[in-house]
């Protein structure tokens, strides 16, 4: 989304009346019990039934060479030596982050509640994305990342009383999926996990599925264009209003696949999945014929307005989707349109492991800058198998960190240094995550150390008494009044993943649920989580849950064993889960609520995103003329 297609931003006080009685009560849940040490991101068990069982695994296997996750389960020198090595105590750096998560997630709750975000320095709350309580859904599934079952469990009922979506309010398409959408459908997955009891015929139904499928068929409307790429705005009442803009962002129009097919695949309405192939496939479609696409588009004509080509805002996060797509449906066609659009990439943008922005049918640099955003990508690189070039780029960005305690919006590489009013840090994620990633990977302890520097420069900077407020200028340290939803959704999330090597987030497959549902078995949990952009985590294993064919019933046991090239003689042990009450660990609270079985593989021992908030760049190519943004 560019800037003038920002909502406005309601600031009001907090109503205590229509606050207080709907805050749920708080309670820190004692750390969760370490769960298995996992890899991220492991490949989960395909669904295919005895027909199409051979397909299937010929096109995982095929998947799995090409995009080479065996990279991200490479034994690595183990974490603890390593960090020990340079003197980083990885728990105690844990800890501070989940007290940076709390100090964050209270002041919302007793300043900002039930507004979409605090406003850290006059300690009260604001409407931004469209009065969603968004703060509170972004940060429910950090909640049981970090082991509290109980408050996760209280959000929940929180959510299922209060959340309405028929309100006359314009929002964002692209902000309302992957926040709302996404963490709606996150919450759903990760139900019986954190011991809520389910209904019958979880994970195919559930209210926190209903309340996901009625905010995405909100924005339905959206995509009924010519092109079938949507519009940047939707109210959410009315549908899309009558004189509203066609430039939409590529980000998007091109982010949408991962929460859509998902829904498409539990609810079995194949809509959503149509929608968001359809706007992928029109931007494919649209490239140059150098292989590049710009940065905004009219989505009624599919003319390009924008015609800078890069990685970063307003671009990326169609590239991160093409390559979880792939990941999460395995889908080749996804994967050989990244594989494509990588090699235009590396031919026109990469100059010495920086990308910088190029005129998207010459190739001609147009602006040599180096944005925040762009701070996926290695992480990106990681999930293909890039991992050297992703570390050689990860540096670069990690050298921008360290000038400053941050990543500017917008750094000029020839420079080396901020550009005019693009200064700020308002706390993203996209450099820790991409150490999340390639942690992974490696073990390669420089990767610990920028999550150390973060947390020090974020607590010294950032912190205020009623929460942390982004930076508005890191050369003077300026701070402003707002704490985006994306800081507990994505950066402390990252960042205590980061820290905690035996999350159930870096599940490698050893341990898993088997649930039964009206389709039959259905293996959950076992690892493979496939973030979002707003790091919301999906359980791959569920899109293959709720089919209704007889002949995709799973042969669970033998894939497994074949996936995860067991030896022929193991075999699956099965345990019983117990009860357990309310508020334990989220390793406790899964068996709990398991309707199933909980059962453990044994093998040989061996492992945002969004459009920008401000105006898009300082220099922009528009139908071909250049000219300076001095907004």
């Amino acid at each position: 989304m560019y800037a003038d297609e920002l909502p406005p931003q309601t600031t009001r006080p907090p109503a205590p009346g229509r606050r207080r009685a709907a805050v749920p009560s708080r309670g820190r849940a004692e750390p969760a019990e370490a769960l298995p040490a996992q890899a991220l991101p492991a490949q989960p068990p395909a669904r295919p039934g005895p027909a199409r069982r051979g397909a299937a695994m010929s096109l995982l296997r095929g998947l799995g060479s090409l995009l080479c996750l065996c990279a991200l389960r490479l034994p690595g020198p183990p974490a603890g030596p390593g960090a020990a090595a340079r003197g980083l105590d990885v728990a105690s750096y844990r800890e501070r982050v989940r007290a940076m998560f709390y100090h964050a997630y209270e002041h919302y709750l007793e300043s900002a509640f039930p507004y979409d975000e605090l406003r850290p320095l006059t300690c009260d709350g604001q409407d931004t994305w469209g009065s969603f309580s968004l703060t509170l859904i972004d940060a429910l599934d950090t909640l049981l990342i970090l082991g509290n079952v109980s408050e996760f469990q209280r959000v929940v009922t929180v959510l299922q009383e209060g959340l309405d979506f028929d309100i006359d309010v314009n929002a964002s398409v692209f902000e309302t999926n992957i926040r709302v959408v996404g963490g709606l459908l996150s919450a759903h997955l990760l139900s019986k996990k954190a011991g809520i009891e389910v209904e019958v015929g979880w994970p195919c139904s559930g209210p926190l599925l209903r309340m996901a499928e009625e905010a995405a068929r909100k924005l339905l409307p959206a995509f009924q264009t010519p092109t079938g790429m949507p519009y940047g705005t939707v109210n959410l009442l009315h549908g899309v209003n009558p004189g509203e803009t066609p430039v939409t962002c590529t980000a998007g129009i091109g982010t949408f696949i991962v929460e859509f097919a998902t829904l498409s695949h539990l609810t079995g309405d194949p809509v959503f999945e149509d929608v968001a192939r359809k706007a992928l496939k029109a931007l494919w479609k649209n490239r140059s014929d150098i292989g590049l696409v710009g940065n905004h588009i009219d989505v009624v004509t599919a003319k390009w307005v924008a015609q800078d080509a890069g990685i970063g805002a307003g671009v990326d996060s169609y590239f991160e989707y093409l390559v979880k797509g792939a990941i999460l449906l395995q889908d080749e066609e996804l994967m050989s349109m990244f594989l494509e659009y990588n090699k235009a990439i590396k031919n026109y943008t990469k100059f010495d492991d920086w990308y910088l922005w190029v005129q998207m049918y010459k190739g001609t640099v147009s602006m040599p800058v180096f944005q925040s955003l762009e701070a996926y990508w290695p992480g990106l690189q990681s999930l293909i198998g890039d991992v050297d070039n992703a570390m050689r780029t990860f540096l670069n960005y990690y050298t921008v960190w360290k000038q400053f305690g941050g990543l500017p919006e917008f750094y000029n590489i020839p420079q080396g240094y901020t550009v005019d009013k693009r200064e700020g840090y308002p706390l993203r994620p996209e450099l820790i995550e991409s150490a999340m990633y390639l942690y992974r990977a490696t073990r390669d302890p420089t990767l610990l150390e920028l999550g150390r520097d973060a947390v020090e420069s974020i607590e010294k900077i950032s912190k205020v008494d009623c929460g942390f407020a982004t930076i508005k200028d890191l050369r003077d340290h300026r701070l402003d009044n707002r704490m985006e939803s994306f800081f507990l959704a994505e950066t402390v999330k990252y960042l205590y993943l980061l820290f905690d090597p035996d999350n159930f987030i870096h599940n490698d497959g050893s341990v898993f649920d088997v649930v039964i549902t009206p389709y039959g078995e259905c293996v959950l949990n076992a690892g493979g989580y496939i973030f979002n952009t707003e790091a919301h985590p999906i359980d791959p294993a569920a899109l293959h849950c709720c089919r209704k064919r007889k002949e995709e019933q799973w042969e669970v046991e033998d894939l497994m064993r074949e996936f995860y090239s067991l030896k022929k003689n193991k075999k699956f042990t099965l345990k019983r889960a117990s009860e357990h009450g309310e508020g334990e660990s989220t390793k406790d609270a899964t068996d709990a609520s398991s309707g199933g079985e909980k059962r453990t593989s044994k093998k040989s021992s061996h492992s945002l995103l969004s459009c920008p908030s401000q105006s898009f760049n300082s220099k922009l190519a528009v139908l071909g003329q250049v000219f300076l943004d001095n907004t």
